[in-house]
Formats: C-alpha cells, sequence, structure tokens
C-alpha cells in the first residue's frame, strides 16, 4: 500500500497522504462481466541459461520457478476478442465541441465529433466515402453536421450522407446511396468518457444494452475528486501496462520525484524492498490479485485498477468501508480513500494511449482552485522518467520474441507476481499480441531522436484542453514581458537626461531587466513543462 500511496501523491497532486489514507474498493466486477472459472495452474519452467551462487545449494535458474497464481483457469482453448471489447477513447473534459477529433483505437482511424442535433458524441471511421480524405480535418457545419472540407460531403449523426453539393438537384439522389455513407462505431459516454466498441458491423449498434464498459461507481461519486488525464505513449499496449502494475521499479524509476516510505532494511540509497505480490484468479477476463494488504483487478483488456483490500485491513469497517464507530466516537476525522484506476489503450505497434484518474474524498478543494495543468507537470514528469528506457526494452522484447518473455526474462521474487500475471494472461489467450486484422506486419517504427521521442507537446498537450490554454496564455505572457522590456528600454533612450530623474530611469531599467530576466525564465519553464525534459537517471 505505501507504494501506492507514493505513485499516486506523485502522477496526482502534491497531496499529503496520511496513515488513515484507504484506497477504495471498487464493487464494478459483476456489472462489467468479470466472472471466473477455475482451475490448478499449468507450471512451465523457463529455459533461461544457468545461474550459480556461492550458496551451497547451488541453486540454478531453471530450479526457481516464477510466481504462479493460486488458481488459474484452463482456458478450454479459449481466444481473447480484442474487437468485443469497449474501449476508452478521450476523456470528455480534453474533446472540443466545436471540432472533429482524429483518435486511433486498435489501428482504426477514427473521428471523434460532438452531434448537437442529437446532443451525443459521435465516433466515425475517418475517412470520406467519396475520395478517402480524413474526416478529422473537416469541421462542424452550422446545421450541426460533419462536413468533409474536400469537396463539402456532410454527415449527420447515423453516418448517412446529407448532401453532395457536385450532385445536381434535378438528378438521382446519390446522397441517399448506401456507398455515401460513413460507417458509424458503437459509442456512448461513460464517467466523463467516451468509449468505442470498434466493431462497426450493423450486428452491433445496441450492443451498449447487452454489454457496457467497465464500471466504478467511486467515478460516480460526488464526494470524490476525480481529475483525469491522458498522454499518447511510445511503446506499445503491452509494456504500458506492465509498466503500471510494476511497483517495484517506483523508487529506481521515478527516483527524486517524490518521498517514499523507508523500509524496516534499507539496501540502498533507493529504498527498494522485497514485496508481497500474488495473483489469486486468472482467467480470459484478467486476473484479481493482492499486495501487501492492497488488491489490485486487470480488466482485459484496458483496466488496471488499485484499491485496498477491506478484509485485511482492520481501520475499515468490513460491513460498509466507512470509519468504525470506535473511531467516530473519538472524534477521529472520515476515512481517507482513493483508488488507482489506468486504463491502457491498444494504439499500433510500439504506440499506446493511456487514461488515469485517482478518485480520493479528501483534499477535494485543492482540485477547485489549482487547473488541471499544474497536476499534470508532476504527472508527465513521471512518465518520462521512465519512457525512454521502456521504448528501448520494447525492441529487446521483440527481437528476443513476446512469446519467449517468460524465457528470456529472470522473473525470480514476488515483486513480478502482477507483471508475470499479465504475460500468462497476454500469452495463453492473446497469442502474445494484438490482433491488428492483417493492418500492420508487428514491426516496431523507427526509433526517433530522444528529444523527439520525449516531446510532450504532441503526446500530450494538444490532447488537454488545460495545458493547451496554459500553453498558448504562458507564450502570450512571454511575449509581453519582452515588448515591456524592450518599450522600457527605448523610453529611457528616447529620454532627454534632464526630463527624467535618476530615480525613474533606474526604476524604468530595472524594470525592463526584470521583465526580460522574466520571459526567459518563462521560456525555459514553458519548454521544460509542454515541449522537452530530461531525465538523466546517472546524475540523480
Amino acid at each position: 500500500m505505501d507504494v501506492l500511496r507514493a505513485s499516486s501523491a506523485i502522477v496526482s497532486a502534491p497531496l499529503v497522504l496520511t496513515r488513515k489514507t484507504k484506497f477504495h474498493k471498487p464493487n464494478f466486477l459483476l456489472k462489467s462481466g468479470f466472472t471466473s472459472s477455475f482451475t490448478p495452474p499449468h507450471r512451465n519452467l523457463s529455459k533461461s541459461r544457468l545461474c550459480t551462487t556461492s550458496s551451497s545449494s547451488s541453486l540454478t535458474a531453471e530450479s526457481i520457478e516464477p510466481p504462479q497464481p493460486e488458481v488459474e483457469a484452463d482456458g478450454g482453448g479459449e481466444v481473447f476478442d480484442w474487437y468485443s471489447h469497449w474501449y476508452p477513447v478521450m476523456p470528455v473534459c480534453d474533446l472540443d465541441k466545436t471540432k472533429p477529433h482524429a483518435k486511433r483505437v486498435l489501428g482504426l482511424d477514427l473521428v471523434v465529433w460532438w452531434d448537437r442535433n442529437e446532443n451525443d458524441w459521435k465516433v466515425f471511421d475517418d475517412t470520406c466515402p467519396h475520395r478517402l480524405a480524413p474526416l478529422s480535418e473537416g469541421r462542424i457545419d452550422r446545421w450541426g453536421r460533419l462536413q468533409c472540407v474536400y469537396h463539402g460531403w456532410c454527415f449527420g449523426g447515423t453516418g448517412d450522407c446529407k448532401i453532395i453539393p457536385q450532385a445536381p438537384s434535378d438528378g438521382p439522389p446519390v446522397h441517399t446511396f448506401k456507398k455515401a455513407c460513413v460507417a458509424v462505431y458503437p459509442s456512448t459516454v461513460q464517467h466523463e468518457i467516451v468509449w468505442v466498441w470498434p466493431n462497426a458491423d450493423p450486428q452491433y449498434k445496441d450492443i451498449i444494452k447487452k454489454k457496457k464498459p467497465p464500471y466504478f461507481p467511486v467515478l460516480d461519486d460526488s464526494s470524490f475528486s476525480k481529475v483525469m488525464a491522458n498522454r499518447d505513449i511510445p511503446y506499445g499496449y503491452d509494456i504500458l501496462i506492465e509498466n503500471l502494475m510494476d511497483p517495484a521499479h517506483i523508487p529506481y524509476a521515478h527516483y527524486g520525484l517524490g518521498r517514499y516510505p523507508e523500509p524496516k532494511v534499507k539496501v540502498d540509497r533507493e529504498g527498494g524492498r522485497p514485496y508481497e505480490m500474488q495473483i489469486k484468479k486468472l482467467d480470459i477476463n484478467g486476473y484479481t490479485g493482492k499486495q501487501d494488504g492492497t488488491g489490485s483487478y486487470f480488466i482485459a483488456p484496458c483496466i488496471f485498477h488499485a484499491y485496498a483490500d477491506v478484509d485485511t485491513d482492520p481501520e475499515v469497517d468490513q460491513g460498509n468501508g466507512s470509519a468504525t464507530s470506535s473511531e467516530v466516537q473519538k472524534g477521529a476525522p472520515p476515512n481517507q480513500r482513493i483508488s488507482l484506476i489506468f486504463m491502457c489503450v491498444p494504439v499500433s505497434p510500439g504506440n499506446s494511449r493511456v487514461i488515469w484518474t485517482f478518485p480520493r474524498n479528501f483534499g477535494v478543494w485543492i482540485d477547485k482552485i489549482v487547473p488541471r495543468w499544474m497536476f499534470h507537470i508532476r504527472s508527465n514528469l513521471f512518465f518520462d522518467s521512465d519512457l525512454y528506457l521502456l521504448h528501448v526494452e520494447e525492441r529487446k522484447i521483440m527481437e528476443i520474441g513476446v512469446t519467449n518473455w517468460q524465457k528470456a526474462c529472470f522473473v525470480p521474487t514476488k515483486s513480478d507476481a502482477f507483471v508475470v500475471g499479465f504475460r500468462r494472461w497476454f500469452n495463453k489467450y492473446a497469442g502474445g499480441e494484438i490482433d491488428w486484422k492483417g493492418k500492420f506486419s508487428g514491426a516496431l517504427p523507427p526509433s526517433p531522436p530522444r528529444e523527439q521521442l520525449m516531446d510532450r507537446y504532441w503526446t500530450h498537450v494538444v490532447n488537454c484542453k488545460s495545458c493547451e490554454t496554459a500553453y498558448k496564455g504562458l507564450n502570450a505572457l512571454e511575449v509581453l514581458l519582452q515588448i515591456i522590456s524592450v518599450i522600457s528600454i527605448g523610453i529611457v533612450a528616447v529620454t532627454k537626461q534632464n526630463m527624467m530623474s535618476m530615480a525613474a530611469r533606474t526604476t524604468i531599467v530595472s524594470t525592463a531587466i526584470v521583465c526580460f530576466a522574466a520571459s526567459r525564465w518563462l521560456a525555459h519553464f514553458i519548454y521544460k513543462t509542454f515541449h522537452y525534459h530530461d531525465y538523466d537517471h546517472s546524475v540523480i
């Protein structure tokens, strides 16, 4: 639980989590269809190279088995269908209703736009049926229709073509032909996030009535704060989600970004320690796990959710998860609760997207006075600090083959249990790869220069309303400070010496210097906050 507290404080906000802070236990499993039927696991030993020690037992890598699930479904040849699940596309707070947005999910190019006629968000195939131009480069016309700016074709909320300007009014109604329509993907808004069902076949038009996205009651609880953020990541979905499941890397890969609880026995500067982690159940729908008294769920394919385990936490009432009567009688404050919710979206080979929120019922007032972009400064640095090494790691895994991950990686401790559990699920039910429907060869894109790889502007700022507004405002302030500096120097230069007192002259010159220095500092701040902030592990 200590590491989960530290990571939430680092990524979300500069909050101090007290001893009584609890992680909120979800009750969404039945609503999201997370059911299991399990049989004992099949144990496969790693074939990695031998590794000797100086102890008399002479252990080898082959004699140490990776952490195993307590219960694992036999599977019976089940194959995970990537196109039969809901995927989060983008938080509503980061979407502009006045223009279409280009997004990619599972290799599908989508356009998300607000249909004011139906008062709903729509998700279309980002392809105009005329000449295949991207509709996301278009506009919303004055009648609330999605218009392709190549030739002006317009489409309604059901994908039907409303007008083809080039078609004569006295000719056949070619705009009503089926080939003039745009493919529409089922979509819904839940928890202020737009979700998409990645299959435009008409049989799935009403899929929301049969299967809904994963539901988190805490995200609908008005007593909880729930600041959301998103970022595009230059490494794949599997690398992203397993990294978020791994608490043991936090004191090392993110060293210096927060304060971590001191272990009882400190073996190094960073404070790494053993973790009691275990997969309780694993099947095609994901897994449930425990870590040092806290619980976690992986809901395939997108969700990783960490929370406190009420059953093992004596400070939480077993019946309703609220403060115990003895605590209330002593006048203790209400229990502080927090959840960690990560939504990981496969975009294309070597690219993914993460949407995250850490709902909490304390310090809620902070979110009302502190703009979102200030929370994102720390969040982005957190992702940047291990971004490059994970980008390289993915390429090494591709070289040895994803299905050979467990043979190549030596994972002898329980701290890797969640990662091993995910890899078992990924290999067993998904064959170690995402089904791209033949759109990609599977090869990773070339690695760009480090500064381009870690650039925040195109991976976050342009997709975040708060950061984009702050970016424009701070740039305007920088220009204003420079103008004031230049004007101040100009006034001093053109004013005759006997027409201005020394005190006034000194004040104006000082103002020019201060404004110029402030503009230079602000330019540096803007660059490190909204573009590129390197993290050099060797000097930290």
